[in-house]
């Protein structure tokens, strides 16, 4: 058997879940052959946990010699897990050096990049897979199953309310994913998970797109108006974070501490900021409408400081409703173990036909993170993926379906106005 040959780009947390499947569960069909990333303490954590193992240490490259690792390497497949902002230029230079891409979502932040990812798609034909393992999850693939098999009819429209905890959700106002200019915002770096879902339940794209946002909780503004007095910059080494209940320790958690903490001199990254800075320039209350191309709509919202973790989802159609909720795990990004991320702890899925009683659908739990969407999500990229009439795999379109209506709900915040998908993008 021939394998497929692997380089990975950005080695932080999210990356360990594709690296360690490869050196694992996938070595007899896949081969990593080298990281890439800015900063060589990372670099080093990475080959170290590969090393544990079982699978030998492999070339490293920084990030200033991607070219180079390609060139040497001479890989099929480029994973690209770096700051969202980036991922638009190593998709692209991947595509442009011969390779197919495998990309954490979001695919890319905003219009003009993406304009970029599909033109460079065009030009050389090359394939880009989005990973959205949440179509994975036995409960969100049943959804697709009951729309498509006609069980409440033609849908008309949805309701997604999706709560970030004050663990969980705290942490984007931490790292990197504070700054908009790096994310796109959580309507882009966490949303592109939830308008995903609907685009593929309901097998639609979106047209029109109003919304709102504000910064209410998070921010030193904000916490000012609710009494507070005692301010820091970083939770390390701060006196003032020790009775935080926002702050995070690196220094206690073996990852966090070799992936953030030990590479700050090299990578210049401060991974635990306080929460109520006052730089944050992405919002934590958002609310969005949109119109879909088979005339269904729906009504969003997310809310980063809530007391439990999850989702509650409601969808009409001509013959009923169902209604859908989930409670997920608590979770920080590299600070715990990441089959974890997004592990549900209970669901319940209620169909309500229009002339008949309600009744449950019960799904078998599978393990593993994202409500065991993860394990089907990686034998699907690694391993000998089989027909799948859920077509659950993402393409380019997919990844652009996904991120635009959380791109045009941020140019709606800004400008106060609906946003016409056609007007920012033609695919």
């Amino acid at each position: 058997m021939i394998k497929k040959k692997y380089v990975l780009v950005g080695t932080g947390g999210r990356a360990r879940f594709f690296y360690k499947a490869l050196a694992t569960s996938y070595k007899n069909t896949c081969e990593l052959l080298a990281f890439c990333d800015l900063s060589a303490t990372r670099l080093s954590y990475a080959n170290k946990v590969l090393e544990e193992c079982g699978h030998p240490a492999i070339a490293t490259y920084n990030y200033k010699d991607f070219d180079q690792m390609i060139d040497d390497m001479k890989p099929d497949i480029v994973i690209v897990t770096s700051v969202d902002r980036t991922h638009h230029e190593y998709i692209i230079r991947a595509m442009e050096l011969g390779c197919d891409v495998i990309t954490e979502k979001p695919m890319t932040i905003d219009e003009k990049k993406a304009h970029a990812i599909l033109a460079a798609k065009e030009r050389t034909g090359r394939d880009i897979r989005v990973t959205f393992n949440y179509r994975y999850a036995p409960s969100n693939s049943k959804i697709r199953e009951l729309i498509m098999d006609d069980v409440i009819g033609d849908v008309f429209s949805v309701h997604f309310e999706w709560l970030l905890n004050t663990r969980h959700g705290a942490d984007y106002y931490r790292r990197w994913h504070r700054n908009k200019h790096n994310s796109g915002g959580l309507l882009v770096h966490k949303s592109t998970h939830h308008f995903d879902l609907v685009n593929f339940w309901l097998g639609a794209k979106p047209e029109t797109v109003f919304a709102f946002g504000e910064l209410n909780f998070y921010g030193r503004h904000n916490a000012e108006k609710r009494g507070v007095e005692n301010f820091y910059y970083r939770c390390h080494g701060s006196n003032a974070a020790k009775d935080d209940p926002f702050a995070i320790d690196l220094a206690a958690n073996e990852t966090s501490k070799a992936l953030y903490l030990d590479a700050e001199a090299d990578s210049g990254y401060i991974r635990d900021r306080s929460v109520f800075g006052d730089d944050i320039s992405i919002e934590d209350t958002m609310a969005v409408t949109v119109k879909y191309d088979t005339n269904a709509m729906l009504t969003y919202s997310l809310n980063s400081y809530m007391p439990w973790e999850g989702f509650i989802v409601s969808i009409n159609g001509s013959k009923g409703r169902i209604e859908y909720k989930v409670v997920e795990r608590s979770y920080v990004n590299a600070g715990g173990a990441q089959e974890l991320e997004g592990a549900y702890k209970g669901k319940q899925i209620m169909v309500n036909p229009m002339f008949g009683a309600p009744y449950e659908v019960v799904v078998e739990a599978k393990s593993g993170g994202h409500g065991g969407g993860d394990p089907s999500l990686l034998d699907d990229l690694f391993g000998n993926p089989v027909h799948d009439p859920l077509k659950r795999a993402a393409g380019v379109e997919a990844g652009v379906n996904s991120i635009i209506t959380g791109i045009a709900a941020n140019k709606s915040i800004a400008s106060g106005n609906a946003v016409r998908i056609k007007d920012l993008l033609t695919y």
